[in-house]
């Protein structure tokens, strides 16, 4: 039996030095936070019990409290053998807080206690909502405000602020005994923990560099020195020599050469005084009107030193076209969390999906009890919830994000008496959203994203032989519409064996209230392109799966073209996807397909390029389409790219040169990441491409790479840049670490920092990359 050494127990002095040393550290970083002597962080970092609610029967109290490195939460838990890091959730993990009964767990489990002592936490990943109930309305009120407080805090710290907080926790992570000093054997478990491996030679070197005193620990400003050495960035002080004087400064003339000569910034001379008054610290460089090397690094660090251009953070494109001239963020079966057949339908998967800038969603609408529609995958075990509490849902996250329309994809099963539940429903929850009448009078064509900021639009069967809806209706009461059902093409045997017992019809009963919720968006199945001689209403829009789409736009990629600069098109995934997997939406956009719908919560490659497609313009959910696609004259085929007005091609010039504060992949203490960098071209065929660097071995702090790499594109308003860090396995598949996506039009040139992503789309805090980037005319 193998015998376990017990730790020798502290005295009480030793306890209250401890106990006292915690609270320095946790008034230190409350200012850092820019939260000194806050209240409602004081009362957070006490701690309180808190109900935690999962279910009807499960409600039990829990210790709630904020750790001394003001990051990270701890919970008490009950359960036998949990480590010690699962009883631990950090800040930036939460998506959101809200009070009351915002989720659908209060709402089921929690109606029974007051609003204002319920609160949720929202995290950004795909774990579950924390609900929870506190003791009093005060109680309640300090975890809300102090947790959004530090939220808020955290976001607008600069890019140094993060890595100096991140670092002085892992310091204090690594101080075992926890008396303020740092010994070599701590210092080496304090490398590993920043991701980076170094030998023992090299580990006494820096040691002993930074201790003074030679007492074999380092303290205070011995430990300062070693944070210098730490985060020095050589790469960055090379750039900053050239343009500097010996006295370490950087002035502004200099400035805006750097700005002309490397960041090809056209209004250098306005943006570089500007520069210095935002990102210098020290007081006496500002007044000079010059720039040290920490006001160089912080301006590199920052959203103007980042690879994203800064103007396409808002938006700058016309609004005042025709939505159809419009890539529109979109979603396939929005209401399920997992997969296609067995997984959970939640109103939260809307939220989420909102939130990140989905401006279409679905609504597969079915007969449910108590004369109640329910939204669920048909013919599959996905659960059921109720249509109302997701128009709900939409009302109040519809315009969070962004104030242009949303539009309701139906996709509807139901009886004509539950039909009219749906009508009535979305008539009173929406209201005014709701458009219910065309707009402006506008009868041949659509209206535009601007013209329709605000409202929700619904897409769905109309009736036949009503009117168009444009002109009005008639009085007809209801009547057969062909049936669109994607649930009964899913390739899964029990729900063909479903489909099969129930007789699928190709018609289904169409309520006139339902009917008339339809104004610019009536389904329609496809025919054919249309006759230039008889075309169809430009209100008439086709849903299409992927492989349709795609075979379309291989064998008729220009009249797909044609089509969609009057329609909307919609594309969903195959049937086969009931891993809820996606397709990539590229090829689909280069035929100017509008609403590509992806299934919004599984992460990976498409959904990366899809979320890096829509940072663009704002992240309104709207891109304007290039010219070429909107021009009714328009000759462009993305399978054969021949010369024309799709602009300029472009040569990229890309240097990978290093990495910083990459996160580790596995958490064992002894897992250290060797990282290589991939770069990708998303875009029409010709420009499709892949290129890498090499392998670092052991450093996933600071690695350096230092290599160039070419691509020429041909059609530069198409293409989208991805870089994937990974974690370098010999025997398995790579780890991933970290992306970056953006469209190549909002590339900005010169040396600029890459601010990594997680898996989920997330930002890392201090997570990057360093590069330099230069885009010439091609020949």
């Amino acid at each position: 039996m193998q015998c376990i050494r017990r730790q020798p127990k502290r005295t009480v002095s030793q306890e209250n030095i401890l106990l006292e040393q915690s609270r320095r550290v946790a008034a230190l970083n409350g200012i850092r936070l820019g939260l000194k002597d806050d209240k409602d962080l004081k009362f957070l970092l006490k701690g309180s019990h808190l109900l935690k609610v999962k279910s009807s029967s499960w409600r039990k109290e829990r210790f709630y409290k904020l750790q001394e490195d003001c990051k990270t939460i701890w919970q008490e838990s009950k359960k036998v053998l949990r480590s010690p890091e699962s009883q631990i959730f950090s800040i930036e993990d939460i998506r959101d807080v809200r009070s009351g009964h915002k989720t659908e767990g209060m709402e089921k489990y929690a109606k029974d206690v007051p609003e204002y002592r319920c609160f949720s936490i929202i995290f950004k990943d795909q774990r579950k909502n924390l609900d929870l109930i506190a003791s009093s309305e005060d109680d309640a009120n300090h975890w809300i405000t102090g947790l959004g407080k530090i939220i808020a805090h955290s976001n607008s710290m600069n890019q140094k602020q993060k890595l100096q907080h991140w670092i002085h926790t892992c310091l204090r992570k690594a101080d075992k005994n926890k008396d303020n000093k740092m010994s070599l054997k701590e210092l080496k478990d304090f490398l590993k923990e920043v991701n980076i491996e170094v030998d023992d030679y090299h580990a006494k070197k820096i040691f002993q560099h930074c201790d003074k005193s030679k007492t074999e620990a380092l303290e205070d400003d011995e430990i300062e020195e070693f944070y210098k050495i730490l985060t020095e960035r050589k790469e960055i002080d090379s750039i900053f020599q050239m343009y500097s004087d010996p006295e370490g400064f950087m002035s502004c003339q200099n400035l805006v050469r750097f700005l002309y000569e490397m960041q090809q910034e056209e209004d250098a001379v306005v943006a570089a005084p500007a520069l210095i008054q935002r990102y210098e610290p020290n007081e006496r460089a500002k007044r000079g009107n010059a720039m040290t090397k920490d006001g160089f690094l912080m301006y590199l660090l920052s959203d103007d030193g980042n690879i994203f251009n800064p103007s396409h953070r808002k938006v700058y494109q016309d609004m005042t076209q025709p939505l159809s001239h419009y890539l529109v963020s979109s979603s396939h079966n929005t209401y399920l969390m997992e997969d296609q057949i067995t997984g959970p339908s939640s109103t939260e998967a809307y939220i989420r999906a909102l939130t990140k800038g989905c401006r279409c969603v679905e609504l597969d609408c079915w007969d449910g009890p108590n004369s109640e529609p329910v939204i669920y995958h048909g013919y599959t075990l996905t659960s059921k919830i109720l249509f109302s509490d997701v128009i709900k849902a939409i009302k109040n996250y519809a315009f969070k994000t962004s104030p242009y329309p949303v539009i309701i994809s139906l996709e509807n099963h139901c009886s004509v008496d539950q039909q009219k539940v749906m009508a009535q429903h979305m008539t009173t929850i929406l209201q005014d959203m709701l458009l219910v009448a065309p707009v402006d009078g506008n009868k041949s064509q659509f209206p535009s994203p601007e013209q329709l900021k605000g409202k929700i639009l619904v897409k769905g069967k109309k009736l036949s032989r009503q009117e168009d809806p444009i002109n009005g209706n008639n009085n007809l009461e209801a009547e057969d519409v062909s049936d669109e059902d994607e649930a009964a093409e899913i390739e899964d045997e029990s729900v063909k064996t479903k489909v099969e017992q129930k007789g699928k019809s190709d018609t289904l009963k169409l309520a006139k209230e339902l009917s008339d919720t339809v104004v610019y968006c009536k389904s329609v199945h496809f025919e054919g392109f249309d006759d230039p001689n008889h075309p169809r209403a430009f209100y008439e829009m086709s849903s299409f799966s992927e492989s349709k789409a795609l075979k379309l736009a291989q064998e008729s990629g220009t009249n797909f073209i044609h089509h969609n600069i009057r329609h909307l098109s919609r594309i969903y995934p195959a049937g086969w996807r009931t891993d809820s997997s996606n397709y990539s939406p590229v090829d689909l956009w280069n035929v100017g397909c509008q609403i590509v719908a992806l299934n919004f919560q599984t992460a990976g490659t498409e959904m990366d390029v899809y979320q890096g497609r829509f940072q663009d313009n704002g992240f309104s959910g709207y891109v304007l389409k290039p010219e070429f696609l909107r021009d009714e004259q328009t000759k462009f085929n993305p399978k054969s790219i021949t010369e024309g007005t799709w602009g300029t091609k472009k040569k990229l010039l890309l240097k990978i040169i290093s990495g910083q504060q990459l996160p580790k992949v596995n958490k064992s203490k002894n897992s250290i990441v060797d990282p290589k960098v991939t770069i990708e071209i998303h875009g029409v065929q010709q420009d499709n491409n892949k290129k890498q660097t090499k392998v670092i071995e052991n450093n996933g702090f600071n690695p350096n790479w230092n290599e160039e790499f070419t691509f020429d594109i041909e059609v530069p308003a198409l293409a989208l840049v991805r870089f994937v860090v990974e974690d370098f396995d010999m025997s398995t598949k790579n780890d991933f670490i970290g992306q970056y996506t953006l469209p190549f039009t909002s590339l900005k040139q010169g040396y600029r920092h890459i601010h990594l992503l997680t898996k989920n789309g997330d930002p890392y805090s201090s997570s990057t990359l360093f590069v330099y980037i230069n885009i010439q005319d091609c020949d």
